[in-house]
């Protein structure tokens, strides 16, 4: 079963997501027949490469918001990540453009270190107060996750993964996407948002049913037969 996931690095509701997402997988019982595949998307992809200001600047500007409902939605937010053992502090978080991040995360794609890359550029962004759009930070994390560090050195520097952020964006839009995360289950379910681990444990369940019906087969091997005469049900058992 194929799970595709969009998200941005730069989306705190994200890295929340992800760890729900984690704990639905890790008590599915298909879990080691689940292909999972990371996307980009980027929810302001005019951001430049450096900001000069903090993120409650940013999104009380952006937003139009007062600073003191920005503090209070950052304290929610917080909340709720520590509750999935995350530790977010928006107080020493860099405002950056994640374009690079993507170009980054498509590179790890190809050699299979894409889940490690992600997990870490989403921990340097929201817990440790790392610039994600600094080549230097995005190298440093890459060659930790195993990549060669020339190789990706020369990647960052010539984008030569830009098309295939930008291809994933265009798919998102087409397939009517409009935020993140959003995880899409075997290209048939679509759960939007960082939802509840019971959520998502329902629907792969649904889906995993939906891919492999129960086909039954009785003792003399007819696979259309029904096995009433040896089952117990509702209204009692077999004699």
């Amino acid at each position: 079963m194929n799970v595709d996931i969009w998200s941005d690095i730069a989306c705190p509701w994200c890295f929340i997501g992800k760890r729900r997402f984690e704990s639905a997988l890790a008590g599915f019982a298909h879990a080691d027949e689940v292909e999972v595949t990371w996307h980009s998307y980027q929810l302001d992809p005019s951001l430049p490469d450096h900001y000069d200001g903090t993120e409650l600047d940013y999104l009380a500007g952006r937003k139009g918001m007062a600073r003191e409902q920005v503090s209070e939605m950052f304290e929610h937010v917080a909340a709720t990540a520590a509750q999935e053992g995350l530790d977010y502090d928006f107080e020493r978080l860099v405002v950056a453009n994640s374009r690079t991040a993507h170009e980054l995360l498509h590179l790890a794609k190809e050699h299979g270190v894409a889940d490690a890359v992600k997990e870490a550029l989403l921990s340097a962004h929201f817990e440790h107060g790392e610039d994600i759009g600094d080549r230097d930070t995005l190298v440093r994390i890459g060659v930790a996750a195993g990549l060669d560090a020339t190789v990706t050195i020369e990647a960052l520097q010539t984008h030569r993964y830009a098309d295939a952020v930008q291809a994933d964006i265009s798919e998102a839009h087409s397939l009517g996407i409009q935020g993140v995360p959003f995880f899409v289950i075997d290209r048939t379910y679509g759960v939007s948002g960082a939802q509840p681990v019971e959520l998502f444990t329902q629907a792969l369940t649904q889906a995993w049913s939906e891919a492999h019906p129960l086909t039954m087969v009785t003792s003399t091997g007819d696979r259309t037969g029904s096995a009433d005469d040896v089952a117990c049900g509702p209204d009692g058992c077999a004699v």
